[in-house]
């Protein structure tokens, strides 16, 4: 049924410079054939129909091939994990050497833990927000029990105040400088999973680094999601997954940011393994690890040449639309969202950010007890969106395929759920 909002939105979307970055991915249909207006980018992005190809490519050079793909296949694989060294970068706002795509999140993050989580003396501390995602908080706590301290005793869990959503940036700022010289390490999400609020990173940077800890950032719903600036704003290190924003799969290969100033630093101390240790003397089977310099020496095993393929099709997007682009779409997009959202869901509460400065391409909605239900019957009429307990839908508008007019179908089908008519 047309309407304004609808009017609205294929105008919009006849206006939009990237409108023409949707037809690079596989967009699933309904029972009836119809596209899905897909909002769940932030927990599996959508398949881009290079990323086939990508992977036959190296299919097809280890059936010819063999064992010499790994110097004369079409993209090398002795070397394949060194085409993310400046794509990958600027996907962060990072310096080449900064960053390796390799293993899980979490794998990145135990290799992260057993590097900057160093306790001594006092100095022993995590601080980490309450409603840290589950593999984040099994890992934290994992490092502390291995070290022989009481994960209740030596994490610091930050929550909102009191009738509020989210964590203010002067009380978590307060609560690094109350810890002080006990803590050691500040461990937070860059943007938060089921809030979408974006943290204040160079701000929450500095005070950790202020009072001498280390500071790391889970950038699984930030990556490729908001524009980052890992160098500038000073992290230690970062992790990411690929499978989200990033749209490299299911389970894809996942990021590590590892600051110049660490990578370059052969003495600190690591968990090491073969494709970590210096090219010129891997092959030489000698005993005796020296790390390669960078991130790229926190590597364990040889690359997963075929889950590195698709990463490797979805930043070629990503490179040459840039992210500066896509947020300024992303602004847009979820800003007119918000505004649908708002006009027909009557006893609804939006609990990301309202400030765009603070979120990312997603809206939390608490519907309350009828939660599950609203999208229950957002799905059946096309509109994929999640549930997260105990009342929250989350609707992550990604600039890369999403549309205005998806914005507002996705309005159209709350309206019928709440009951509220559309202006």
């Amino acid at each position: 049924m047309k309407t304004p909002l609808l009017d609205e939105a294929l105008a919009l979307d006849a206006a939009d410079p990237l409108a023409g970055e949707r037809s690079l991915f596989a967009i699933p249909r309904d029972t009836n054939g119809k596209e899905v207006a897909y909002f769940t980018g932030n927990s599996l992005g959508l398949m881009p129909h290079a990323a086939r190809d990508a992977v036959k490519q190296e299919l097809d050079d280890w059936a010819t091939l063999a064992v010499d793909a790994h110097l004369h296949g079409a993209n090398p694989w002795f070397a394949y994990h060194e085409r993310f060294r400046e794509t990958g970068a600027r996907l962060v706002g990072a310096r080449p050497g900064e960053v390796v795509m390799m293993n899980g999140l979490t794998a990145n993050l135990h290799l992260m833990l057993a590097s900057f989580y160093q306790p001594r003396g006092i100095r022993t501390k995590i601080l980490v927000e309450d409603a840290l995602f589950p593999s984040d908080d099994y890992a934290v706590e994992s490092h502390l029990a291995h070290r022989g301290l009481d994960p209740r005793e030596h994490t610091i869990r930050l929550a909102p105040r009191a009738g509020e959503d989210t964590l203010r940036t002067e009380d978590i700022v307060g609560s690094i400088e109350r810890v002080g010289d006990t803590l050691a390490l500040v461990m937070l999400a860059a943007v938060q999973y089921r809030t979408g609020q974006w943290f204040d990173m160079p701000a929450i940077t500095a005070a950790g680094h202020g009072v001498g800890a280390m500071v790391g950032w889970d950038c699984a719903h930030a990556a490729g999601n908001v524009p980052l600036q890992l160098h500038d704003c000073d992290a230690d290190f970062a992790v990411w997954c690929g499978y989200k924003y990033c749209n490299a799969g299911p389970g894809a290969i996942a990021g590590c940011f590892v600051h110049e100033r660490h990578g370059d630093n052969p003495d600190i101390p690591r968990l090491a393994g073969w494709w970590g240790n210096d090219p010129a003397t891997r092959f030489k089977m000698e005993s005796g690890f020296v790390p390669r310099p960078g991130a790229d020496g926190w590597q364990l095993s040889n690359p997963p040449i075929l889950a590195m393929a698709p990463l490797a099709a979805s930043l070629e997007i990503f490179d040459r639309v840039g992210m500066a682009a896509l947020r300024e779409k992303s602004l847009k997009l979820t800003g007119f969202l918000e505004r649908a959202v708002l006009g027909v869901a009557p006893g609804a509460r939006i609990i990301t950010p309202s400030d765009p400065a603070q979120r990312g391409c997603q809206l939390s909605i608490a519907f309350g007890e009828r939660a599950r239900a609203v999208r229950d019957a957002l799905q059946a009429q096309g509109v994929v969106a999640d549930f997260r307990e105990p009342d929250i839908v989350r609707l992550a508008p990604v600039p890369l395929y999403n549309t205005f007019a998806d914005c507002a179908r996705a309005a159209a089908a709350i309206a019928e759920v709440t009951g509220k008519a559309l202006a």
